[in-house]
């Protein structure tokens, strides 16, 4: 696994020995087995984290009391190539209401051979969050953040 940051974005890639159509499908129809538990803004413990495929369509969490914490919108959906999504959440990891003040996210997946896939994370315009931006882009960038999150994919797209 690879990685930069830059001002206002923070990018990690990884490779995976699956074809292009496969890693996408696992990261976006397997994303409950990628995003850690520990990583809840809610009060109770989550369910289920679900991914929509579909523009429009939401990223949230599911508690155990049924409550629902939405902290992405699907804004791009190219299978197998590329998704997009907003980044709502704050640099105090709350949620962000005003669409203006979320980054974006975008996931490409590019066939390397016809059974290797490198998976490239792009994590931008942190700043729009305002003011201490700087911390949330510390986090997602951390090992808990972003490297987690592929890992986890890397393993799960494997079979580990």
């Amino acid at each position: 696994m690879t990685s930069t940051s830059t001002e206002t974005s923070v990018r990690r890639e990884t490779e995976v020995a699956v074809p292009v159509e496969r890693a996408f499908a696992v990261f976006t129809e397997k994303f409950d087995g990628i995003k850690p538990r520990e990583h809840n803004l809610l009060a109770v413990p989550i369910a289920e984290t679900v991914f929509e495929t579909r523009v429009g369509g939401s990223v949230y969490d599911r508690g155990e009391d049924g409550s629902v914490c939405r902290w992405a919108r699907v804004l791009e959906f190219e299978p197998p190539h590329r998704f997009v999504i907003s980044w709502d959440i704050d640099p105090h990891w709350q949620i962000e209401t005003d669409p203006d003040r979320c980054s974006e996210v975008e996931v490409r997946f590019i066939a390397t051979g016809p059974d290797r896939t490198r998976v490239e994370l792009e994590h931008r315009h942190l700043d729009r969050h305002g003011p201490g931006w700087e911390r949330g882009r510390d986090g997602v960038a951390s090992e808990g953040g972003w490297p987690l999150y592929l890992q986890r994919f890397t393993e799960l797209a494997s079979g580990a």
